[in-house]
């Protein structure tokens, strides 16, 4: 009803409604399925995300943006794949470059 009434934004507490067993991450796609259907301009800003995988789930289903915490964001950067690569690539210079 919001979108229909022109809002800017929408916002559903996805931490939240996952809360209560509701998922929503399922919510966020089928409001961005529905807007896309019927043309709503109204984007969806994914609120009370709680991690980083949050951030990404409520991108792929369709989230325009998001509010959380720098914790979530700074997760993002931190893998432990990437982070034995780092190392292996620095060790592999300072063996080239003493």
């Amino acid at each position: 009803m919001a979108a229909k009434a022109g809002a800017t934004y929408v916002s559903p507490f996805i931490g939240r409604i996952d809360d209560t067993n509701w998922d929503g991450m399922l919510l966020i796609k089928e409001m961005a399925e529905i807007y896309a259907i019927q043309g709503y301009e109204t984007e969806i800003l994914a609120a009370s995300i709680r991690s980083s995988r949050h951030i990404v789930e409520a991108a792929k289903n369709g989230a325009d943006v998001c509010t959380c915490p720098l914790s979530a964001i700074l997760g993002m950067l931190k893998h432990p794949l990437t982070d034995i690569g780092l190392e292996q690539f620095l060790a592999d210079y300072r063996k080239g470059n003493g």
